[in-house]
């Protein structure tokens, strides 16, 4: 049988922990699946509502009738399919030994302490990735290479942007025509310009957002799912605003 200040205790961690979660980029059903597994590790019955920006839990001890509920804000946080992983094997680690409150804690304060990867290494490696696009789609070496230093400049504002806190929407128009302006040096030379012009601002493309998206949808999470697809078709709209403007200035017949 568990107290009410128990019940608080398993409600407050399930809540960081699921909040985590939602704002590491997992779909709904995997958080409510998790953070049940969770309260049946503690030998409490969870109940999660799940929303864009918030989630709601209550615990319930059967045996007493007690319940005790949370709502915790879902925070902006960085993408990391490592984290989620790691986080996802904590609850089955927690569920298979029947692990105390206390010894999942300190599993949960390793995992989310282990360094991530360097701004630069991140900054270098979405280059290359969007550089890849760029010969994937038939770029030639000069144009993938434009692409490659299009990437670093317009990523590199993004992370400088986001450090101060702006706009993700302002963010995301200001990236796209950074990246794109500078692509647009490919024009000045015999290369693939259109593919370079094209392929530049892909870096910024929400493939998360869009695919949790679908799952929501399809796994009967409507109302997530069509805020994220939404969320996602803003962004979109966004990129497509950052390269008009770049195509306006320096290709108007593209148009």
């Amino acid at each position: 049988m568990k107290t009410v200040a128990e019940l608080r205790e398993i409600a407050q961690f399930i809540a960081e922990y699921a909040t985590r979660l939602m704002g590491s980029g997992v779909h709904t059903s995997r958080v409510v699946r998790n953070s049940k597994r969770l309260g049946d590790a503690l030998g409490v019955r969870v109940i999660v509502s799940a929303f864009q920006k918030v989630v709601t839990f209550s615990v319930c001890d059967d045996e007493s009738g007690e319940v005790y509920s949370e709502v915790a804000d879902i925070p902006p946080l960085p993408i990391s399919f490592k984290l989620n992983a790691e986080l996802s094997a904590l609850s089955w680690e927690a569920y298979d030994r029947r692990m105390p409150l206390p010894e999942i804690r300190t599993r949960y304060a390793e995992i989310i302490a282990r360094p991530r990867l360097g701004p630069i290494f991140t900054l270098i490696l979405v280059g290359l990735a969007n550089a890849s696009f760029c010969r994937l789609f038939g770029g030639d070496w000069l144009a993938v290479s434009i692409v490659f230093t299009a990437t670093l400049l317009g990523f590199f504002l993004r992370q400088r942007m986001q450090a101060r806190g702006l706009n993700h929407y302002v963010i995301f128009i200001a990236s796209s025509f950074a990246a794109s302006m500078c692509a647009s040096v490919a024009l000045m030379f015999d290369t693939t310009s259109e593919v370079a012009l094209a392929t530049s601002v892909l870096f910024l493309i929400p493939g998360v957002p869009l695919i949790n998206g679908v799952i929501d949808i399809v796994e009967g999470h409507v109302l997530n799912g069509i805020a994220r697809l939404t969320s996602a078709l803003m962004l979109i709209i966004c990129i497509a605003i950052g390269l008009s403007c770049t195509l306006m200035i320096v290709k108007n017949g593209l148009l």
